[in-house]
């Protein structure tokens, strides 16, 4: 015997079972997940294999290691749950300064559907250096102090319309997508604030810069395609090689020799295959989140393409893209050129 506690005896860590008996009739007031637990501690003693044991019952060896840790054959007891907390009784308290915190507050509140990535790369260029999980953490808290309040979203509904062009030529499956304007895809979204009151904006995205051009029309024809054209090679900072649309009858008859005059390639996309135009689709997201949702647009289509103006500088050189390492387009694009000029020595 190695050990001898009042009626209880130990040989080799096990306990005699007239002893335990003794002690389970001293106490038998336990309930009854308590009495499942016992009867590991039981089985574990006859088998003498704390694995077989676990494969019996079917628990995992941590929870049973960690039982027979607590168990105490005088004191049956020792096996019911314990009913307080596991909370600690002191909490740590945040330490990020306030002049950060309202600095994240006001990020927040002007640019809503922005999340915790972005608002940290906007937090390092101010010179505030914040990790992702602090700015997460900061909005969560304000969040639940009722101090950041989101924005009640103004939902629209949009539908697209595909036409069968027999006569489109589609994109070649080995066209190189590597510089911006290799690529860029146009598409319409249907603006519907009210039900009497429907806005066509056009939206243009470089699929490799994420720059983007968008503008406002009180339809959607070829003709103001043609507009919206002319407004595109105007405000993209590169030269446009190709341009990717859907079958939509606004992208028909003077918008394709529009493109035809400026030599800009004309890439038709299938019927049905809106997948194929996912970046500008992924665009039409971004805008109706971010801008249309947030935001109390105008009605009239001059202030509202003014509106739409301000947003597109703030989309194309303030907004981190994630899919750019979060730089802004027009970050991307100044690196790219500088890159440019040092390969051909200009």
């Amino acid at each position: 015997m190695k050990g001898i506690i009042g009626t209880h005896m130990r040989y080799k860590g096990y306990i005699i079972p007239r002893a335990r008996y003794l002690s389970r009739i001293k106490n038998s007031d336990i309930s009854v997940k308590a009495k499942f637990k016992l009867s590991w501690m039981d089985y574990c003693h006859k088998v003498k294999n704390a694995r077989l044991t676990c494969r019996h019952f079917g628990i995992s060896p941590d929870t049973f290691y960690r039982w027979r840790k607590r168990y105490k054959p005088f004191c049956l007891k020792s096996l019911e749950d314990n009913p307080k907390t596991r909370r600690p009784h002191s909490l740590r308290t945040p330490a990020t300064p306030v002049k950060v915190v309202e600095r994240i507050l006001s990020l927040r509140e002007e640019y809503p559907r922005w999340g915790k990535e972005k608002i940290a790369v906007l937090l390092r260029k101010d010179g505030y250096l914040v990790s992702v999980s602090t700015v997460g953490r900061t909005i969560k808290r304000l969040k639940d102090r009722g101090v950041l309040k989101e924005p009640v979203p103004n939902f629209i509904s949009f539908k697209k319309r595909y036409l069968r062009r027999t006569w489109a030529i589609r994109k070649p499956d080995d066209y190189p997508s590597k510089q911006p304007g290799d690529l860029v895809q146009v598409d319409t979204l249907d603006v519907r604030p009210i039900p009497s009151v429907v806005r066509k904006q056009f939206t243009a995205r470089d699929v490799v810069s994420k720059w983007d051009v968008i503008e406002a029309y009180g339809s959607a024809t070829a003709k103001l395609a043609v507009v919206f054209l002319e407004s595109l090679t105007k405000r993209a900072p590169f030269k446009i090689k190709a341009i990717q649309i859907d079958g939509g009858s606004e992208f028909k008859a003077e918008f394709e020799q529009a493109c035809h005059l400026l030599k800009i390639s004309l890439f038709v996309l299938p019927p049905r295959s809106p997948k194929l135009n996912g970046c500008v689709e992924r665009a039409n997201r971004t805008h109706t989140e971010e801008f249309y949702e947030v935001n109390d647009f105008s009605f009239d289509i001059k202030e509202l393409n003014q509106q739409l103006l301000a947003w597109e500088r703030v989309y194309n050189t303030i907004r981190p893209h994630q899919s750019l390492n979060y730089l802004t387009p027009l970050e991307y694009i100044t690196k790219w050129k500088n890159k440019e000029r040092n390969v051909y020595g200009m």
